[in-house]
């Protein structure tokens, strides 16, 4: 998976390159207009691509460890399918797919995994930069896909998590609008994925694809985009430092834990929703 992505990142930087032309063409085009691109920002984009060369290092090494669970798992499991068979590859590309919708909601929607995904959302941006924005905490991810590992050799299971991750780098911009209907209706695209990324009411916790978005639409969390999208987090971090970036949130979990009067309380600042709070 590592030397998938280390290949493509030639092409993650040509791509920002062609893209912060675009965009600062607009700009100049639409320079009073409140729906003109939010474009680039120089410490936001050297933050975001500090965090994802630090996502390279730390997830490459944990890698290592996720490979010798999934070849323990891949030993010993009745269920294994062959490589050479085409349908096992139309198969795989549906399983990686959904083991990302439900790691992606799950990291939503439980706080101590929020904090590792908060990373991605920090950004006030939104760019082909802030897709190379990744937390330095990728340990939670493991549980997804190992059940993956019944039936698909691990590099397999690795090669599919690289293609959905090289899909969705493509839609962090504002520098495409919205595709044809038919592709919008069935694919994850720039559109649906501004959604995502926004901080409004309507916005929140919602297209959670990673290359189909017919799982949103199927689990009931697709949001079509309208209202402008607002980028960023309910509550902004205000800082560039890349390690208050990535563990930040965890500090704010133990602050609120520390201060918490019961231990159904410090459940729920741990294990309940971001933002969540005692009823009293």
């Amino acid at each position: 998976m590592s030397d998938l992505i280390l290949y493509a990142i030639p092409f993650f930087l040509l791509s920002m390159g062609l893209e912060f032309a675009a965009l600062r063409h607009a700009a100049h085009d639409h320079a009073h207009d409140p729906e003109a691109p939010v474009g680039f920002e120089l410490r936001d984009t050297t933050t975001s691509l500090t965090m994802g060369l630090g996502h390279l290092a730390i997830a490459g090494a944990w890698k290592l460890v996720v490979l010798v669970v999934m070849a323990g798992i891949y030993s010993v499991s009745p269920l294994t399918l062959s490589p050479g068979d085409w349908w096992a590859w139309v198969l795989l590309f549906l399983a990686d797919d959904l083991a990302f919708y439900c790691y992606h909601r799950s990291h939503h929607r439980v706080r101590i995994f929020w904090a590792t995904h908060v990373v991605h959302h920090s950004s006030e941006h939104f760019n082909l930069s802030t897709a190379l924005r990744q937390d330095w905490s990728p340990f939670t991810t493991t549980f997804f896909w190992l059940p993956l590992a019944l039936f698909f050799e691990p590099w397999m299971i690795f090669l599919a998590m690289s293609w959905n991750l090289i899909y969705q780098f493509g839609l962090h911009t504002e520098a495409i609008d919205r595709l044809p209907r038919p592709v919008e209706l069935i694919f994850n695209t720039p559109s649906h994925h501004r959604v995502h990324h926004g901080s409004q009411e309507q916005y929140l916790d919602r297209n959670y694809a990673g290359i189909l978005i017919v799982w949103d639409r199927l689990f009931g969390t697709f949001e079509p985009e309208g209202e402008r999208v607002r980028y960023g987090l309910t509550r902004n971090i205000e800082t560039y430092n890349p390690v208050k970036v990535a563990y930040g949130e965890f500090a704010n979990i133990w602050r609120d834990v520390r201060s918490a009067e019961t231990w159904r309380d410090r459940f729920g600042y741990a294990f309940r929703g971001p933002g969540w709070r005692p009823d009293r």
